[in-house]
């Protein structure tokens, strides 16, 4: 058993008492919805071995859950923005089916662990914003990589991912989890085109702080450049309506004075 740090990093348990740290990269994974609402960082569609690589094409992203993103190019130029985000829905849709009525995330409670992630995620309205492929989603709630509950240890093989040589590490300054990892037959990617696991071996890193996994690249030599890597900026900042939206609403700022024209007199 173990608790976490102010740096997100583990307190060892009572002595003689192992941690699995298989188990808690599982459920550090299943912990994203839980654990941040809102995001700033940077993503790069390609691995890379310790750091992006000069001039490498990346995208800064500002995420506020449930589906609000934005994109900008690294010269400000904005490549995607979520319109209609305060859209209502009309009767036809939430009578449709059954998950129009599921809540999201963090308004239901999922059982956690002794460390305080996630060991059973509950039913709930999951699903993070994309763009350009399904992995820079999935990235940002890794559940694939471990499944939304324990498998019973009697079946080897069901677990998604054969985890090997988990240890803590440090990415772009903050403290994550880095793993070695072999898919298994029961790994199932969102979409199978865009997995963050391919065949093979592959090291992936899940920020501690958010359950972001920030990292991912092939170790295989023919697969080594197909990855990802996240660079987190922020964490729960304030983000209003207006950031997310394609035309700005031109919200009139209080602060500053609003000058009347009074005509002279004739």
């Amino acid at each position: 058993m173990s608790t976490w740090d102010s740096r997100r990093r583990p307190v060892p348990g009572p002595p003689g008492v192992p941690v699995d740290l298989a188990a808690m990269f599982r459920n550090l994974c299943r912990s994203s919805p839980w654990k941040w609402q809102t995001l700033r960082f940077e993503y790069w569609d390609q691995a890379f071995a310790s750091a992006p690589a000069p001039g490498a094409p990346f995208v800064r992203a500002w995420l506020r859950r449930p589906g609000a993103l934005r994109l900008e190019s690294p010269d400000g130029r904005v490549l995607h923005s979520t319109t209609g985000i305060n859209d209502s829905r009309d009767g036809i849709y939430v009578s449709a089916t059954r998950k129009s009525w599921l809540l999201p995330p963090h308004l239901v409670t999922p059982v956690y662990d002794d460390a305080g992630l996630v060991r059973r995620r509950p039913e709930a309205a999951y699903g993070e914003p994309g763009f350009g492929n399904a992995r820079f989603s999935a990235a940002l709630d890794p559940v694939e990589l471990a499944g939304n509950a324990p498998v019973p240890i009697e079946f080897p093989g069901t677990n998604a991912l054969d985890i090997r040589d988990t240890r803590f590490a440090e990415h772009e300054g903050r403290p994550v989890l880095e793993a070695a990892a072999t898919p298994n037959p029961a790994y199932r990617p969102g979409d199978p085109a865009a997995p963050l696991c391919l065949p093979g071996r592959s090291l992936l890193r899940v920020d501690t702080g958010t359950g972001v996994c920030v990292s991912s690249q092939s170790l295989e030599q023919e697969t080594e450049e197909y990855g990802h890597w996240i660079r987190i900026l922020a964490v729960d900042e304030y983000m209003l309506d207006d950031l997310f939206l394609a035309e700005s609403m031109n919200l009139t700022d209080v602060r500053r004075h609003i000058s009347w024209d009074i005509p002279a007199k004739a």
